[in-house]
Parts: C-alpha cells; structure tokens; sequence
C-alpha cells in the first residue's frame, strides 16, 4: 500500500487507531462502533492518519482527523479531511458537523464556521461524541454542503 493513499480502514487495525487516537488526547471509546466509517493512510502496515464522518441522517459528524506525529506537515489531515468531506457531498449529506477543543482555525480554513451546540440538529447533538466523550467547553463547528457542490 502507497504512503498516504486513504483507504477503508482496516478491520485488524481498530488497536492501532485507538492508540494513535489517544496518544492524541481524542475520544476512542466509541471506535469499535464507528470503525466502519474511519478512512486511513498507512505506510506500510503502520496507520498513520485517520478520520470518519459519522452518519447521522441527512447530516454527518467529522470525527477526530488525526496523525501520528512523525508524519505531520505533509498536508495528510487536509487530504483526509477533503476525501470525507467529498464522500459525504457524494452520499448527499447537507452538513458535517465537529467538536474540537484545539483545531478551531484548521477547521475555518476549511470553511467550518462556529455554531452554538443549541443549533445543532437534535440526531447530531444525541451522538456519543456530544453527549459523553466530547467536553461541554469543545467548539461546535458546521459546513454546509449544500453550497459547495
């Protein structure tokens, strides 16, 4: 496998996205439910980057862009992010929404802009990632994909 193609994440490799997500400091309790969405890139069989959306009819919820450290500064969180973001223009969602304590300027770079959690759609704001893992001080960020087709 080329460094830095995105790809299904592989089913083996669930411990490996735990780990990379936690020496991160972001939510892996809720992995081994969501695994089916996470696209990675490898190098070789070593994961190292990761991301999903997460369904949530007719909207999505991006789920922790990561990368491991080594491999930083090598625009992989923006391809990861732009190939969710296309595959869920493709399923025709209408919004992705995030929660991110740390990445507020990245995510405007790519057109997210601040929402109050009072304005996220209910299905959104029932989602493990509001409801228990993400903290209650974490930005709420949307991007309409209406508008960007």
């Amino acid at each position: 496998m080329s460094s830095g193609a995105i790809v299904k994440l592989r089913q083996a490799d669930l411990a490996q996205l735990e780990a990379l997500l936690r020496a991160n400091h972001l939510p892996a309790d809720d992995c081994v439910e969501q695994v089916q969405h996470y696209c990675a890139s490898y190098q070789g069989d070593e994961l190292i980057a990761a991301g999903a959306i997460e369904p949530v009819a007719p909207y999505g919820l991006l789920r922790s862009i990561v990368v491991r450290e080594d491999h930083r500064g090598r625009g992989l969180a923006q391809r990861m992010t732009r190939h969710l973001l296309n595959h869920a223009r493709d399923e025709g969602r209408v919004a992705i929404y995030l929660l991110t304590e740390t990445a507020q300027a990245y995510f405007a770079s790519l057109g997210f802009v601040p929402i109050a959690r009072a304005d996220v759609p209910t299905a959104v704001s029932q989602t493990r990632q509001f409801v228990s893992l993400c903290p209650d001080s974490a930005s709420c960020m949307c991007l309409s994909l209406q508008s960007n087709k």
